[in-house]
C-alpha cells in the first residue's frame, strides 16, 4: 500500500509538472489575476476553484493546466507555493478531512504562511546577530575609545517575506520537489552574513567631566566608531543569494504581487489601475468632526502624486507615507506632507519596491516624531473604541474589502454615532463616510507585521 501511495504522488507530480511546464509561458504575467481568483464563491482563498480541483482530483494534470489558463496563476501557486505551505503537492489535494480540501482552507494557510513568515523572521534575528558580532569585531581592532551602533530596525525587522519566498521558488525553477521550508531556511541561513552590512564612521567628540570636589571642569577628546547597520534588501538577495535571472527576477515579483494578493496580507499597497492620474489639489483641508482635529492629505493630489517614493510614485504606492503625514501632522506641531515623509520613509528603509510600504514604517514614523505607539489586534476592538475616544489616531493596514483590492493604510480618526471616521489617503470620499466597526476588523490584515493591524498613536 505505501509504494503504491509513493507511485502515485510521483505520478501526480509528475503530471501537474508536465501540465506548467507547458502552460508557463503562457502565465508569465502574473499580476493579471482574473476575477474569479477574487471572486471565487465557496469560501477560502481559492473558493470555487479549489472544490472543483478536488471534485476531480483523479485527473489533477489536466485540471492544473486549466486553472493556470483560466486565472492567469503563476507557476509558484499550482507547484511551489503547495511546495512550501502543504509539504509538496499531493498534500494540498489529500487533506485529513476528504470533504474539505486544504486549498480551500483559509485557516490552514494563513497558520501555514505564518509558519514560513515566523522562520524568516527567525533567520534575519540571526543575522542581526551576526552582523553585531562583525560589529563587535571591527570596534575591536579599530583603537577607539567607544562606539555607537545605529540600528535603524530596531522596532521590528524590515522585510519582503512574500518576496524572498517568491524568489526562492523562482531560484528552483522547475525543480519543484525540492522546494521546502526547510530547503529555504538552509539556503537562508548558509547566506545570513549577506542579509546584513555595516558602514562606519571615525569621529572624536569632546567629553566634559566635572570633578566632583572642586567643581573644575575638563575637557577630552574621544575617539567613537558609528556603526549604522543596513538590511541589504530583497534586490540584493535575488543577486548575491538566489543568483535569479532578469527572467526568473521578473517572474519572482509577480509571485510575489499574486501571493500578497492570495495570503490577503495587506503587504502590496497599491492603488488598483493607477496609471498617472491625479486629483485636482484639495487645498488645506482639515476635518474637526471628530474629537481631534485631522490635517488630511490625499496621495493622488496632483502636488503629490507624481513625487517619488523611491522608484515608485506617491499615487500609486504612497499610502504609507502619506497616513502617516496624516498622523504627524494631527498629532505634533510639524507640518510635514506626503513628500517629506515618502523621503524619510526612503531614506530609513522602509519603502518596499513595487509593493508601497513595510509595515514597520508606521511604529518607526510615530517613534521618530516622539509620539507613543502600540500595537492592537483585531481580537481588540475596545481598545481600538477607548483609544478613538481619547483623541488618539488608529492606523490600520487593510486587505482586500471596501478600502482596497490588495493593502492599503487608513487611519481611523473618532467616533460618531456609534461608527468609525476615517482618514483614508486614496479617497476624500469614503473620509467623508461613517464606517462599521465590524467592516474595519473584518478586512484588517490578518498577516500584519510589526505589531498590526492596528497601531494606536498619541
Amino acid at each position: 500500500m505505501a509504494e503504491e501511495q509513493k507511485n502515485s504522488s510521483a505520478e501526480t507530480v509528475d503530471a501537474a509538472a508536465s501540465a506548467a511546464h507547458t502552460v508557463k509561458g503562457a502565465i508569465k504575467a502574473g499580476k493579471a489575476i482574473s476575477g474569479a481568483a477574487k471572486g471565487a464563491a465557496a469560501g477560502g482563498p481559492y473558493g470555487a476553484v479549489a472544490g472543483a480541483v478536488w471534485a476531480g482530483r483523479k485527473h489533477i494534470g489536466k485540471i492544473i493546466a486549466i486553472i493556470a489558463i483560466l486565472l492567469l496563476l503563476p507557476v509558484l501557486f499550482l507547484l511551489m507555493l503547495p511546495g512550501l505551505i502543504f509539504g509538496g503537492l499531493v498534500n494540498a489535494f489529500s487533506p485529513a478531512d476528504p470533504d474539505t480540501p486544504i486549498l480551500n482552507s483559509e485557516t490552514a494557510i494563513v497558520e501555514n504562511a505564518n509558519d514560513i513568515t515566523f522562520a524568516i523572521n527567525a533567520i534575519l534575528g540571526e543575522a542581526l546577530d551576526d552582523v553585531m558580532a562583525r560589529i563587535e569585531v571591527d570596534f575591536a581592532s579599530s583603537g577607539a575609545d567607544k562606539m555607537e551602533v545605529k540600528n535603524p530596525y530596531s522596532s521590528g525587522l524590515v522585510y519582503n517575506a512574500n518576496l524572498i519566498v517568491s524568489q526562492y521558488c523562482a531560484a528552483r525553477d522547475e525543480d519543484f520537489e525540492s522546494i521546502s521550508l526547510d530547503d529555504l531556511s538552509t539556503v537562508l541561513r548558509e547566506n545570513k552574513e549577506h542579509l546584513y552590512s555595516y558602514t562606519s564612521v571615525r569621529e572624536s567628540r569632546e567629553v566634559t567631566s566635572e570633578d566632583p570636589e572642586t567643581g573644575e571642569e575638563t575637557t577630552s577628546t574621544e575617539i567613537w566608531m558609528v556603526y549604522t547597520i543596513r538590511y541589504n534588501g530583497e534586490s540584493y538577495l535575488a543577486d548575491r543569494v538566489f543568483a535569479l535571472t532578469d527572467e526568473q527576477k521578473e517572474l519572482a515579483s509577480d509571485y510575489a504581487s499574486n501571493l500578497s494578493l492570495f495570503l490577503g496580507d495587506g503587504l502590496l499597497q497599491n492603488v488598483d489601475e493607477w496609471t498617472g492620474n491625479s486629483i485636482p489639489s484639495l487645498g488645506d483641508v482639515t476635518f474637526t468632526d471628530g474629537g481631534t482635529p485631522v490635517v488630511y492629505y490625499n496621495q493622488l493630489d496632483e502636488r503629490y502624486a507624481s513625487q517619488p517614493y523611491g522608484t515608485d510614485n506617491i499615487g500609486g504606492y504612497g499610502c504609507g507615507p502619506t497616513a502617516m503625514a496624516i498622523v504627524v501632522s494631527s498629532l505634533t506641531d510639524d507640518m510635514v506632507d506626503p513628500v517629506e515623509m515618502a523621503k524619510w520613509s526612503y531614506d530609513n528603509g522602509y519603502w518596499c519596491k513595487s509593493s508601497g510600504s513595510y509595515h514597520a514604517l508606521i511604529p518607526a514614523a510615530a517613534e521618530e516624531w516622539g509620539l507613543p505607539v502600540s500595537g492592537c489586534t483585531t481580537s481588540e476592538p475596545q481598545r481600538i473604541l477607548d483609544a478613538l475616544a481619547d483623541g488618539k489616531l488608529v492606523v490600520a493596514i487593510m486587505s482586500e474589502g471596501h478600502f482596497t483590492s490588495s493593502g492599503h493604510f487608513i487611519v481611523l480618526r473618532g467616533v460618531k454615532d456609534g461608527q468609525i471616521m476615517v482618514a483614508d489617503p486614496a479617497s476624500y470620499k469614503r473620509s467623508g463616510q461613517l464606517w462599521d466597526l465590524s467592516i474595519i476588523l473584518n478586512e484588517a490584515s490578518r498577516r500584519a507585521a510589526a505589531g498590526g493591524p492596528f497601531w494606536i498613536i498619541g
